[in-house]
């Protein structure tokens, strides 16, 4: 659930979200930064000290003494700057998980079309690379708050007590720096881009030479293959060393820009120590001056390089920004009520392409199966793939008498189960794959699709590690994996396509007497090119050009050439597993 005023597409509101990890970051970081004046206070103190020590002036008892607060305070700021790494680390980690989290929410919602429109490189990059450079510039951003924004405040706090004119005239050179840094950001930007956008090409490429392996093998694609994954490497390695070039190189010239200002104190401060200049110093007083400047310095060039690294991280967040808009943790989706189903003129076309379905008209009623079938590419597939309304649809796929494709996807999600012809297993066991994380036992979902035996004489019976995709499951075991899967989580409305493509007759016969029973009150659409079991269906639909005929079995086979002819031929020849 997204709390008040929560947008995942806006920086502001992680670090709103993460207010406590910040809070305790804010204490710690002015406790160690502040505490950081004491350095070039302490370090003057002992120039001095070590002079009346040798002036003998005063004992190595009170260098002792010195040097003993002088550890116990940094030891104390050393702590503070422990504390303040540590929550910020914390925050940068809750950042990311939750970032990553509603990305993968998104993705997950967003339709196969959408995602098929960029490459999976590109996805890949943005899902795992983009959100680390983006969580590693917030990280960077707040630490340098405190690094070098209240560091900078204290110690040029400290800079102006002692010398007010000699201050400003010194630190005219650390705004250069800044000035600089400001130039460098269209550059720095630039090549950040185009080193994300070769990354995603370098993903692509390497999805691309594990997935096609044995046919690039098989064909002898090999050479040629790797002759395009070194060339996209390539591109990627002189990408990559431009964006970090430009900060690289930056880096010595923003530190020296910074320190130029130490001649003027070497010059006037001098002066002042020997009581010619605007004010009278001891060494002490020289010594703090010349030591504060020069930290100064440094914090002034990280903070010119803090602007760069945020210049890059703008870039990953105008990728990862699209992916993140309206998304949020998902909600877990309850199945919706049993209800009628009605569709009525479904007429469907993919986008730039013929007309697949039209005026597709029928009626179901809970606890009903519904078969649908036809000659091959009749149409059938797309049929149930337009209930997951992945692209527009002409006609009516009513619900309970509510528009499928005006509901919610959540909505949507709690009435339409599907199972493709091609199912997609999760690479875990097999008792994860049914389950999905769910409490209680796989094997009744199992036994329902004749697997519960199989799985048992696997070597870790349902704990089996099924591997990516399923692949080290036959055809058979694949399809009926994914099929006790989808009667586990069992919605109103389920569309099973050729859910028994891969196994014999006897084990169809034996599922389908099972779906009989678990069907209950739901509405099956057993999409099929195998009719054997078809005069047990309530309806059947049959599918030949884009058009439909809907009756019983036996209505069909008396007025339907077409599906008289099929049912018959396959009736009364061998049925053998494929």
């Amino acid at each position: 659930m997204r709390a008040g005023g929560d947008r995942p597409d806006r920086v502001v509101s992680y670090f709103r979200r993460e207010w406590k990890p910040l809070a305790l970051v804010t204490v710690t970081g002015l406790l160690y930064n502040v505490g950081l004046g004491a350095g070039p206070l302490f370090e003057g103190k002992l120039a001095q000290c070590l002079l009346e020590v040798l002036r003998g002036e005063t004992g190595w008892p009170a260098m002792a003494r010195l040097a003993a607060l002088y550890v116990a305070v940094t030891a104390f700021v050393q702590t503070a700057r422990y504390a303040k790494r540590f929550y910020v680390r914390r925050f940068a980690n809750n950042v990311n998980r939750r970032m990553k989290a509603v990305l993968y929410a998104g993705l997950l919602r967003r339709q196969r079309p959408e995602l098929l429109e960029e490459s999976a490189g590109s996805l890949l990059t943005r899902a795992i690379s983009d959100v680390d450079a983006c969580v590693e510039g917030m990280r960077k951003f707040t630490t340098e708050v405190f690094d070098t924004g209240v560091a900078m405040v204290v110690y040029v706090g400290m800079l102006l007590a002692y010398d007010w004119r000699l201050t400003l005239l010194a630190c005219l050179f650390p705004p250069a720096a800044f000035f600089l840094a400001e130039r460098m950001k269209k550059p720095v930007s630039r090549c950040a881009a185009a080193w994300k956008e070769s990354a995603g090409r370098l993903n692509e490429a390497t999805l691309d030479r594990v997935s096609g392996a044995v046919t690039y093998r098989v064909f002898g694609l090999e050479e040629k293959r790797d002759q395009a994954y070194e060339e996209r490497l390539a591109d990627y390695e002189r990408r990559a060393v431009a964006a970090h070039l430009w900060e690289g190189t930056m880096q010595p010239l923003y530190h020296a820009l910074s320190m130029a200002g130490a001649l003027m104190i070497v010059w006037l401060g001098s002066r002042n120590v020997l009581g010619t200049g605007w004010v009278s110093w001891d060494i002490a007083a020289f010594t703090t001056f010349l030591a504060c400047f020069t930290k100064l310095s440094v914090k002034v060039s990280k903070a010119a390089k803090l602007f760069n690294a945020v210049q890059k991280a703008q870039v990953s967040w105008g990728r990862v920004k699209p992916l993140l808009e309206g998304g949020d943790l998902p909600e877990k989706t309850a199945p919706a009520a049993p209800a009628a189903l009605e569709v009525e003129n479904l007429t469907f076309a993919y986008p730039q392409g013929e007309t697949v379905l039209r005026n597709v008209t029928f009626t179901a009623v809970p606890g009903q199966i519904v078969g649908v079938a036809g000659p091959v590419a009749c149409g059938k597939s797309t049929l149930g793939k337009a209930f997951l309304c992945e692209y527009p649809y002409q006609g009516s796929i009513r619900f309970g008498g509510k528009e499928l494709r005006d509901m919610t996807a959540a909505e949507q999600t709690g009435i339409v189960g599907y199972l493709g012809h091609q199912p997609e297993l999760l690479g875990d066991s097999v008792r994860e794959n049914v389950l999905l994380g769910s409490p209680g036992s796989p094997v009744p979902w199992l036994r329902a699709v004749c697997l519960e035996d199989e799985v048992a004489a696997m070597p870790d019976g349902a704990d089996t590690q099924v591997g990516s995709g399923g692949i080290r499951l036959s055809g058979g075991q694949q399809t009926r994996l994914a099929l006790a899967r989808t009667l586990c989580h069992q919605r109103p409305v389920l569309v099973l396509d050729d859910p028994f493509s891969a196994v014999d007759r006897t084990t169809e016969a034996q599922i389908m007497e099972n779906l009989e029973t678990l069907a209950g009150d739901g509405i099956i659409l057993l999409l099929s090119h195998r009719l054997d079991l078809f005069d047990r269906c309530d309806q059947v639909i049959w599918m030949e050009e884009g058009r439909c005929r809907v009756g019983t079995h036996q209505e069909l086979l008396e007025t339907c050439d077409g599906y008289a002819r099929a049912f018959l031929a396959q009736k009364g020849g061998s049925h053998e597993a494929e």
